[in-house]
């Protein structure tokens, strides 16, 4: 019983992301999915059903309190995704900016993801320092560069099952036409799917579908310069993911600005009592009580021992 609980609680399979990731590419319909900072909001997304978790690499900087200017470090991004990837059973797809370098760090990165478990990976073709793909001052880098990446990508994971993602940032730096044209050299490098960022009307959402024939992502980042579009009408127009990078850090931070003002004002936290998350809903979210019993099985089973006798040679 201790065994059967303790693989429950703590051995998970490293290969299962990748395949299902790459299983959701052959299903018909579009899947949503949820931009993710840490393992607890990885874990609220997978109990609440969706079928693929991103870990954003604005999300995450932010939650260390730095922007996203490709400051945060492979280690850092790695480290996060394997508390992540432990967490949950769902498929983890990692936001990789620009890949930490050229070529060879693109293959380095991907190996280093692909070891602690994500399904996939998102690389874009910004010039660092990278910014936000929805503010002004980007640039992009030439079409061949960025090629390399992507095939370096290729070749460096293991299992054909992996997941490369590849963004273009074009549209707002040389254009619609280019962007498209990048898409197709992107392909030909060997990306499974597409992301053109920040696209500025539904139009646009559509032609590009229309023109570029692949699985196709679209960002549904808030506050930025592409239409909130639902997912629906996404999924018409040819979509295959919509993500939601950064929506749930701008609730949480929202939701504690609030309190911490009442806790300063009031001296008290008592009226946000209904908007908290209760003890036994945190609980029952991480597992606590099957840990609690975990540990309760392994001293019964020592006792057990000793009772026996067996335990009283090391008396």
């Amino acid at each position: 019983m201790c065994r059967k609980l303790g693989d429950m609680l703590f051995r998970k399979s490293r290969a299962d992301g990748a395949a299902l990731l790459r299983e959701e590419l052959r299903r018909p319909g579009i899947v949503l999915v949820p931009g993710v900072f840490n393992a607890l909001t990885a874990l609220m997304a997978q109990q609440l059903g969706f079928r693929a978790v991103y870990v954003s690499g604005a999300a995450v900087t932010a939650s260390m309190a730095l922007p996203d200017l490709g400051l945060i470090t492979l280690d850092e991004m790695v480290k996060t995704v394997k508390y992540i990837v432990d967490a949950v059973d769902v498929p983890v797809i990692v936001d990789a900016d620009t890949g930490y370098g050229e070529a060879l760090n693109v293959m380095r990165a991907v190996r280093e993801f692909e070891a602690v478990g994500a399904a996939g990976i998102q690389l874009e073709d910004q010039v660092l320092p990278k910014k936000c793909g929805h503010l002004s001052g980007k640039a992009v880098v030439p079409p061949d560069e960025m090629a390399k990446k992507i095939r370096a990508a290729v070749e460096a994971r293991r299992s054909p099952d992996f997941v490369i993602i590849a963004r273009t940032d074009a549209v707002g730096v040389t254009g619609f036409e280019d962007a498209v044209e990048r898409a197709q050299l992107y392909l030909e490098a060997g990306a499974d799917v597409i992301f053109p960022e920040a696209l500025r009307t539904e139009e646009e959402f559509r032609e590009f579908a229309r023109r570029v024939k692949a699985p196709l992502l679209a960002n549904m980042t808030e506050f930025g310069v592409s239409p909130l579009i639902p997912a629906r009408r996404l999924e018409e127009f040819g979509y295959k993911f919509v993500i939601f990078p950064v929506t749930a850090l701008r609730v949480a931070m929202h939701a504690i600005r609030e309190v911490f003002r009442a806790i300063m004002n009031e001296g008290t936290q008592e009226r946000w009592l209904d908007k908290m998350f209760t003890r036994k809903e945190l609980y029952d979210l991480i597992k606590y009580y099957d840990y609690e019993k975990l540990d309760t099985e392994i001293s019964r089973h020592i006792d057990n021992i000793y009772k026996s006798g067996r335990g009283g040679r090391h008396g």
